[in-house]
């Protein structure tokens, strides 16, 4: 996906403006922020999750596998849950097999259905992480005092509801 990290100035708007019609230079420069923001706290988490030897998806793997009772998901509930293709929960569970973070399962009333298990090595992976993960997030989180963050989350909120103007 290609990340904007170049954001256009007032004249660029202008320009656009004049082309255009309809353009709110400054709807424009505070949705292409947000947009550039997500971006880089995105990226943050890319490079923390690295030092640890993860990718983003296949931690969000690891976590939604931790989440349930039994350690264990079907792939294509994984996905759902991750909002990915199926396809690409396949190459996610590939990489965390190879590596010793999941097991699968195979179904004994269905041989073409299978499981997807936490291991042992995918938990301590994740003991690795998360008392790693946790103070950052805390850290990150208090630049903004708590009742901001709420008003600011039902802002954001609003903002994904209005999303779908681009569907």
């Amino acid at each position: 996906m290609l990340q904007l990290k170049d954001l256009p100035d007032a004249k660029v708007l202008k320009k656009f403006a004049e082309r255009y019609e309809d353009v709110d230079s400054l709807s424009v420069t505070h949705f292409l922020n947000i947009l550039r923001i997500g971006t880089e706290l995105a990226e943050s988490l890319d490079r923390f999750l690295a030092t640890h030897g993860l990718l983003q998806g296949r931690w969000w793997v690891l976590v939604l596998l931790m989440r349930e009772d039994d350690l264990t998901s079907t792939p294509s509930e994984l996905a759902d849950k991750a909002g990915v293709s199926r396809a690409t929960m396949s190459g996610l569970i590939n990489g965390l097999l190879r590596d010793g973070l999941v097991a699968r399962q195979e179904d004994n009333k269905d041989r073409r259905s299978y499981s997807i298990r936490l291991t042992a090595a995918g938990q301590d992976k994740l003991d690795e992480v998360m008392p790693d993960y946790y103070p950052r997030v805390k850290k990150m989180m208090s630049a903004i005092p708590e009742p901001q963050r709420e008003e600011l989350l039902k802002q954001l909120l609003l903002l994904k509801e209005q999303s779908k103007v681009f569907d």
